[in-house]
């Protein structure tokens, strides 16, 4: 189909296409050509092009476009996408069924659908699963459930069937890893597979990261070494309230992401903190007053041992439940 093209030299061509892309003129729906040392770039208004450029008329193809599971199916279904795995959350399972069948088949780059089979549950926060389809193309070599999970430049290997990950929270543990100081002492409480404590040492921190799951400690491990951070990373498995005091007066910077219940960790978490230690409190409080509790029991635990209590951010995480709020206070303890 002919279509209107700016032509440049091909060695112009990512900086004239970034040039359109920002002036909004890069027509996506059509491909662009390389022809003798010259780019056609494909416009959506030529007369919206700026003068120094080249336009022409010429035969370009249109983009194949891409098969959703909203083609397929009439409707635009709810899921997840975590690594190559599709995640539902349905309570019916003919349904549950049609919309698995047709992720697999839509170009998407998944090779199994699972559905939630129960609540996040016991001290390990594990929840069953059901295991709705497969692609029978993919050569695999472990559970549907496993797969590799890429969040802001890091991979972490996990298997949803033995740990507890939400990748909803990406946004909100970039936001907190990003403040790390390169030489700090950082401490995840409830680390899992990694997804703060590996960015962090990213940044330069020496981290330990403690959980009572042992397949979330060996995975900790995996994704240590699998982000090059294994020199820096510490991972034990255990109860925190045991590790503290082998760390304590150590932390420069605590992560209490354990929301129904930080509250029982907070004399662990004074333990370890330094002179001064920067606490990240995660909270599941009532809208009326989601960050008061959090704050009081901070207070509370903080005061014997001596330390004064500066509350930096009072951030609301995401919506939890109806009239419910996932919440973090972000504290500075100081001697």
């Amino acid at each position: 189909m002919e279509r209107p093209c700016v032509r440049v030299p091909r060695e112009a061509g990512e900086r004239t296409r970034q040039a359109l892309a920002d002036a909004n003129l890069v027509d996506e729906d059509h491909e662009i050509v390389v022809e003798d040392g010259a780019l056609y770039l494909p416009v959506t208004d030529p007369a919206a092009v700026a003068d120094d450029y080249e336009v022409v008329s010429r035969d370009v193809p249109t983009h194949d476009s891409q098969r959703t599971p909203a083609d397929l199916l009439g409707f635009d279904p709810s899921y997840e996408r975590l690594g190559d795995v599709a995640i539902l959350d349905s309570d019916d399972p003919e349904r549950a069924d049609r919309v698995a069948d047709a992720i697999l088949e839509s170009d998407l780059p998944v090779r199994a659908v699972i559905d939630r089979a129960s609540k996040v549950k016991g001290d390990l926060r594990v929840r069953d699963w059901t295991v709705l389809a497969t692609d029978p193309e993919a050569a695999v070599d472990h559970p549907a459930t496993e797969t590799v999970h890429r969040e802001y430049g890091f991979e972490y290997r996990l298997d949803l069937a033995d740990v507890y990950f939400s990748p909803r929270l990406a946004t909100e543990r970039h936001r907190v890893t990003e403040a790390v100081a390169d030489g700090e002492h950082a401490v995840d409480m409830f680390a899992g597979v990694g997804p703060f404590a590996v960015p962090m040492a990213a940044r330069g921190a020496t981290v330990v990261g403690v959980d009572l799951n042992p397949a979330a400690v060996e995975y900790l491990r995996e994704n240590a070494r699998r982000n090059d951070v294994a020199d820096r990373v510490t991972a034990i498995e255990g109860d925190v309230r045991d590790v503290a005091a082998d760390y304590a007066d150590w932390a420069d910077r605590i992560v209490m992401n354990l929301p129904h219940s930080a509250d029982d960790f907070l004399d662990a978490a004074v333990t370890l903190a330094g002179e001064t230690c920067a606490l990240h409190y995660y909270d599941i409080q009532h809208e009326d007053d989601p960050f008061g509790p959090g704050e009081a029991a901070i207070r509370e635990a903080a005061a014997p041992a001596g330390y004064d209590v500066e509350v930096l951010t009072r951030h609301v995480v995401r919506s939890y439940a109806p009239h419910e709020l996932n919440v973090c206070l972000d504290v500075r303890l100081s001697r």
